[in-house]
């Protein structure tokens, strides 16, 4: 169960300076898109499976590119709703220190915890960014028979986590302008 300093309640974007506000709404839309996208990619997937597994077994066809385009689906749609479930501060957290901590001192815990997060997830961005980068100009490939582009994958965990980026500074510019979690 969360507290109230950790889950983010409807809030109204009025208390944010107009060009947060401005992106704190983008990003909501953006993330409703991705979410339609993303469940559907889910239920893609799922089909993809139940197909490879009824075709192996009862007329024994060879189904050489399931694997692949189940994990690319899987890969984009855990990737990209990270930054929606970041927005209802719904990632794991640990609660231990909130009972024993002021309101002041969590807050500041929370600023410092996501300046932390920011900071890992900008690293892993640009790390996928270069992977999506040196896949796409290298021509990389699967091993598979089917042999789909790496870029594919790397590009939807690039985008993924630059969103993510996007939603955490949000997050934290909006604790620095007054704008309270609870």
């Amino acid at each position: 169960m969360h507290s109230s300093l950790e889950t983010a309640a409807p809030e109204s974007a009025a208390a944010l300076p107009p060009p947060l506000a401005a992106v704190d709404r983008a990003l909501q839309v953006v993330n409703r898109i991705i979410m339609i996208v993303s469940a559907i990619a889910m239920i893609l997937a799922c089909f993809i499976l139940s197909y490879s597994v009824i075709s192996r077994s009862f007329f024994e066809a060879a189904t050489y590119w399931q694997d692949e385009a189940s994990v690319f689906l899987l890969v984009g749609a855990t990737f990209l709703t990270a930054a929606y479930v970041q927005h209802d501060r719904g990632h794991i957290g640990i609660e231990a220190f909130i009972e024993l901590l002021s309101p002041r001192a969590n807050r500041i815990r929370l600023i410092l915890v996501d300046i932390g997060s920011f900071l890992f997830c900008a690293f892993f961005a640009w790390k996928s960014w270069t992977l999506t980068h040196e896949a796409y100009v290298d021509g990389q490939i699967t091993d598979s028979i089917w042999a789909p582009p790496l870029a594919i994958p790397y590009s939807l965990m690039a985008v993924g986590m630059t969103l993510l980026c996007v939603q955490i500074l949000v997050q934290i510019l909006s604790e620095l302008c007054g704008r309270n979690r609870s």
